[in-house]
């Protein structure tokens, strides 16, 4: 079982959009794919099922181990892909982890899905918290969309220091430019720029584009809304990256 996660601490670039359309072509590439939404903010969540049709549990259930976490998976609709909705009490997460920082949790519960699941997606918080950390050395790679931006790009540097001053392999990160707009001048100097400003990153771009937008109209991945489409056609090729890392 492989475990990847997208990680950024802006909120607002699209990572989970990422996420979600990044599991769904796996799935279809034949990965069992399983998507854990561990933002309270649910969106991932809302993308695949619906925030009225499926509630997730309380995260209680499971740091009290009486409920195994093969229990928190719900179908998604799609072959191969599962996910672990997002709940409320997600947000009091790192408190949790802080009153036990011997145990990577997050690793741990995710042990027990290695004989059925073989890529395990994780959609995190936009922090830097005690989870960012245990999500950091428990993903085998971390992709990080950066929007072209300086402040974004600024966020993207502060995210390398934190790994380093953690110890936590800053090599298993992976920037890529997302939500990119090439009628703003200043997306297209960083992108033609893309070696300076943004060294070892993702050579896919993600588009600004409104069909992403819609997904959360469709609650349904791009591939599915417009298959033809520069959006749908990134995600696939930014799929093929991420494979190849794989």
């Amino acid at each position: 079982m492989r475990t990847i996660a997208f990680y950024s601490m802006k909120g607002g670039v699209g990572k989970t959009a990422a996420a979600v359309n990044i599991a769904y072509l796996a799935s279809q590439a034949g990965y069992s794919t399983l998507l854990w939404d561990l933002d309270p903010q649910g969106a991932s969540s809302w993308y695949l099922a619906g925030a009225d049709r499926i509630k997730g549990q309380k995260l209680s259930a499971l740091l009290k181990g009486k409920t195994p976490i093969a229990e928190f998976v719900h179908e998604s609709g799609y072959p191969n892909l599962d996910f672990i909705p997002s709940h409320t009490s997600f947000r009091n997460l790192d408190v949790k982890l802080d009153q036990d920082d011997s145990t990577n949790l997050i690793k741990q519960w995710l042990a027990p899905l290695s004989e059925e699941t073989s890529l395990v997606i994780l959609d995190c918080p936009p922090s830097l918290s005690r989870l960012s950390e245990q999500v950091l050395k428990a993903a085998d790679a971390v992709f990080v969309p950066v929007i072209p931006t300086w402040l974004s790009l600024n966020s993207w540097e502060q995210l390398q220091a934190f790994a380093r001053e953690k110890k936590l392999k800053p090599s298993r990160l992976h920037p890529f430019y997302s939500m990119a707009d090439r009628r703003k001048s200043l997306h297209r100097t960083l992108i033609d720029g893309q070696d300076e400003h943004l060294p070892g990153g993702l050579k896919t771009i993600i588009p600004n584009a409104s069909v992403v937008e819609k997904m959360g109209e469709d609650g349904t991945p791009v591939e599915l809304i417009a298959p033809s489409s520069v959006a749908a056609d990134a995600y696939r090729r930014l799929w093929r990256e991420i494979q190849r890392l794989l």
